[in-house]
């Protein structure tokens, strides 16, 4: 176990700190924007719950899925730690709930399923398709770093969120990633979660006019609060994946969106919802002084 963790990329090597305990490497500095990313903790609380159920023995379940909170926002300059409880531990299933707490507050909680791999008693993907896109390296994508660190991410057609200049154009955003590892499974699972978290925010404001993601923390609010990861089939982290975001509601200050993943030969293998913060501020005041920390 020692050996495959010290493979894994330093963002996945969690340490043991107390007793169902760990803490992860932070992304960055914090100097920019000192708010932990929520793909991060979506990653690192598979991380965690991983190592937990492989302490002392070896447990083959995958994550079926992982829903979190986002309560408050993390600090990169504090440690960034994991508690793991496990809520229950059968032969095919299991679920564990781990929470991130800095300064004796909780930053986030998630709940995560965990299931091992059976055989088809029925099979399909049923009204929904792959949509017909641009490929990973057609010249028109525009690259991006919201993936994960040292993956590569390219946003289809070069849709800009965060430009004055962008069309105004239906709420839907495509984003091909693929890393440079294939990992075991949890971990592919926690690079592609790490993925999940940025766009749909980007994707609701796509239909208004003279709204976009590079007001964010400035003159209006957003932020993720509640996010749904679901795994389908096994796919590996260094083939090219498609994630289909659209968003399909927005209004009271709130936006919701779901996301399609596919593999580059139409397999289904992952979905995942969104809800977000999108609304003004409350004082009317512009906030770009305090973009380094506020929500």
């Amino acid at each position: 176990m020692t050996d495959a963790i010290d493979a894994l990329p330093d963002l996945l090597r969690l340490d043991p700190v107390g007793e169902h305990t760990y803490e992860g490497r932070p992304e960055h500095a914090g100097d920019v924007r000192n708010v932990v990313f929520g793909g991060q903790i979506l990653a690192q609380m598979i991380a965690a719950a991983h190592l937990d159920r492989n302490e002392g023995r070896v447990d083959d379940k995958e994550v079926k899925s992982i829903h979190a909170i986002f309560a408050r926002a993390g600090d990169y300059s504090e440690p960034i730690r994991y508690e793991v409880d496990r809520m229950h531990d059968g032969r095919t299933l299991g679920s564990d709930s781990v929470t991130f707490s800095q300064r004796d507050r909780v930053m986030s909680r998630g709940l995560i399923l965990w299931s091992k791999d059976e055989d088809d008693l029925i099979s399909h993907t049923r009204n929904v398709e792959m949509p017909q896109v641009a490929g990973p390296d057609d010249p028109g994508n525009r690259d991006d770093r919201r993936v994960f660190p040292g993956a590569a991410g390219r946003i289809v057609d070069g849709i800009n969120t965060w430009s004055d200049d962008e069309p105004v154009r239906d709420p839907l955003q495509h984003v091909w990633t693929r890393f440079d590892q294939d990992l075991p499974v949890p971990y592919n699972q926690a690079v592609l979660s790490w993925a999940t978290d940025g766009y749909l925010i980007g994707t609701a404001m796509l239909p208004h006019e003279g709204f976009h993601e590079g007001q964010a923390h400035k003159t209006i609010s957003t932020g993720v609060v509640s996010h749904t990861v679901n795994f389908h089939e096994p796919f590996r982290s260094d083939e090219w994946l498609l994630m289909s975001n659209e968003s399909i509601w927005a209004g009271r200050g709130r936006t919701h969106g779901r996301c399609n993943i596919w593999t580059e030969d139409g397999r289904l293998v992952a979905t995942y919802t969104q809800d977000n913060l999108v609304r003004a501020w409350a004082d009317g005041k512009d906030h770009t002084g305090d973009y380094n920390r506020i929500m």
